[in-house]
């Protein structure tokens, strides 16, 4: 049996990103009405704030703007997950803000996304936020950027404008570390390309953003040649009928896993065998990530959450120093010395921050060496040491067990995320 990633429907995550009233929040509304995604209700409800506030049309970025402060501000302050189906794929929309005080939200909302898009208004063209915004997705290794060149009708839908920006953002994008990037001009008020292909502009012959977004191929994005398994959860039932049940359960993290795999256990550095492999529809030959799945070895041996089943000739990194590039959620200042909880995969460890290497210019990917205050919404490059060692690969090449997150231990409040180097 081959790898076939593309169960029924596949599940594509993608974060909208952009500066303020670029028109994200219309987008999505936008994509969800065209493409059939909304309930009458729910565009009865729009249409009628719409009309109170005395707008002309109905005002379809209401339907993403959750919080009331949002919709009375006109913003999007916090993460708003929307989700939507065609018959093609499921989908996750993070709407996340575009301010740079909120510079924590997008962190959350791209850290899972195989594709951002990212607003520009045709009006102004690339402007510090949009860098900013590509900075953080390429930081993140965003696998596929789509830069969403919108409001092309208050330029007239002039080619030369967009290729322009296209031109512009090509040349700041060369010096990033982002492999697939596609522009599409767009009218997110008008629909022109959205879900429609568009009249206004027959002088673009690339796809809409929803055919883009039903088939850019996300398959490789998952890393499927390091076998990591971070064991979640030890299932022994005790009943007569599963009396010498045991299984590893937990989620993928990396690699496939066969039924007759050799495989290692860490810390222990035990072999054994994989003597089958169950999920919750039944027995299955193979697994890969990101399926949820239960492991079961030949041998009786001694496992629990935290530990990590792997192959024995591809290991990860098992230190107790980790370098990480962090993003400071907090308004407390990370502190050189200070000491955090650190949750990776399903292990949990406590480390202390051993040295702040510098703190990353979002703007310009300047390294700042002097100014070592970390405050909310930074970034800084930092050395953690950890009370025992830890099983990672770097983020680059393992979204799953190359990310972190700190945890103050006082107030059990998540302070940083963090993307192992």
């Amino acid at each position: 049996m081959s790898i076939d990633i593309q169960h029924q429907t596949e599940l594509l995550r993608f974060t909208t990103a952009g500066s303020v009233d670029d028109g994200k929040s219309t987008l999505i509304g936008r994509l969800l009405y065209d493409s059939k995604s909304i309930f009458e209700d729910q565009y009865e409800q729009i249409k009628q704030t719409s009309e109170r506030r005395g707008e002309e049309t109905v005002n379809l970025a209401l339907l993403t703007d959750g919080l009331k402060s949002e919709r009375e501000q006109g913003i999007t302050i916090d993460v708003a997950y929307r989700y939507f189906a065609t018959p093609k794929r499921k989908f996750i929309i993070a709407d996340t803000p575009g301010h740079i005080q909120y510079t924590r939200n997008m962190v959350t909302g791209a850290s899972t996304a195989n594709v951002a898009l990212i607003l520009v208004d045709a009006r102004h063209g690339v402007i510090e936020q949009t860098k900013r915004h590509a900075i953080i997705a390429s930081l993140l290794q965003i696998p596929h950027i789509v830069l969403c060149v919108n409001k092309m009708d208050l330029v007239d839908y002039e080619e030369k404008r967009f290729e322009d920006i296209k031109e512009d953002f090509s040349q700041f994008a060369s010096k990033l570390d982002v492999s697939d990037i596609d522009f599409i001009p767009i009218s997110a008020l008008n629909g022109d390309n959205v879900v429609n292909k568009s009249t206004n502009m027959d002088w673009y012959d690339g796809s809409t953003l929803m055919y883009y977004l039903e088939n850019v191929h996300i398959g490789s994005d998952h890393n499927l040649i390091d076998c990591r398994f971070p064991v979640q959860f030890v299932i022994r039932p005790y009943s007569d009928e599963y009396h010498d049940y045991r299984g590893y359960a937990g989620r993928v993290a990396g690699g496939v896993f066969k039924k007759g795999d050799k495989v290692m256990l860490l810390p222990s550095g035990f072999t054994s065998t994989i003597a089958k492999i169950d999920t919750y529809d039944g027995e299955i030959n193979e697994a890969h990530p990101p399926q949820s799945v239960t492991i079961l070895l030949e041998d009786d041996l001694d496992l629990s959450r935290g530990d990590m089943i792997i192959r024995e000739n591809n290991k990860p990194d098992i230190d107790q120093d980790v370098e990480v590039m962090i993003c400071w959620f907090n308004p407390k200042t990370l502190q050189e010395r200070g000491k955090y909880t650190l949750i990776h995969t399903t292990q949990e460890v406590r480390c202390m921050v051993k040295e702040i290497r510098y703190k990353l210019d979002i703007n310009t990917l300047h390294r700042n060496l002097e100014d070592k205050s970390i405050g909310m919404n930074d970034i800084a490059r930092v050395v953690l040491r950890t009370t025992k060692p830890i099983f990672f690969d770097s983020y680059r090449r393992n979204r799953n067990t190359g990310s972190i997150i700190l945890i103050d231990e006082a107030t059990n409040e998540t302070v940083g995320a963090g993307m192992i180097i």
